[in-house]
C-alpha cells in the first residue's frame, strides 16, 4: 500500500515538473539578455515602433492585437464587489454609452477614495488607451488596463 501512494506521488510531482518547466518565457528572456547587452541598437529597434492608433468603432476588427484607441469616455460603470488585490474594475465607455457602446476600457479602483480618484481623471475627458484589444461574445471590445499609464489624458481641444 505504501508502495502504491509512493508511485501516485511521483506521478503528480512527475507531471507538476512537467507543466512548471513548459513555461519557456524566463528562459527565452535570459536567452535575450547578453544580446541586449551586446546589440542594443537591434533590440530597441521593434520596441521603438508605437503601437497603431485606431478609431473605437474599428477596434472589433482589431482583437488580440495591441493598438492605442483614442476617444471620449461617455460613461462609467462601477461593481458592487471588487477582486482581492486589485480593487474595484471600472468600466469607462468610449464615444457611445450603454445600451450599444462601441468600446470600453478596465480600470482597477483601490483604496476609500481609489474609484472616485480614478472616475475623476477620465469621465468626460478624451483618452488613448494603449493595449490589447479583448472581446467577449455579443460585447463590445475593450483594453483591460492594468496600469494607469497605458491611459493617456488628451487635451480638451480635441
Amino acid at each position: 500500500m505504501t508502495s502504491i501512494r509512493t508511485l501516485i506521488v511521483m506521478i503528480c510531482m512527475a507531471s507538476l515538473l512537467g507543466i512548471a518547466f513548459a513555461q519557456g518565457a524566463p528562459a527565452a528572456q535570459t536567452a535575450t539578455a547578453p544580446a541586449a547587452q551586446t546589440a542594443p541598437s537591434a533590440q530597441a529597434a521593434p520596441s521603438a515602433t508605437p503601437p497603431p492608433r485606431i478609431a473605437p468603432a474599428e477596434a472589433k476588427n482589431h482583437t488580440r492585437e495591441t493598438a492605442t484607441v483614442c476617444g471620449k469616455v461617455v460613461d462609467t460603470k462601477v461593481p458592487k464587489y471588487g477582486l482581492a488585490g486589485h480593487g474595484k474594475p471600472i468600466t469607462f465607455d468610449i464615444d457611445q454609452p450603454e445600451p450599444n457602446p462601441i468600446f470600453g476600457f478596465v480600470v482597477f479602483g483601490d483604496g476609500p477614495t481609489g474609484v472616485q480618484d480614478v472616475i475623476a481623471a477620465y469621465k468626460d475627458k478624451q483618452v488613448c488607451v494603449t493595449g490589447k484589444i479583448n472581446m467577449r461574445p455579443n460585447e463590445a471590445p475593450f483594453i483591460l488596463a492594468l496600469d494607469r499609464s497605458q491611459i493617456k489624458p488628451q487635451a480638451s481641444n480635441k
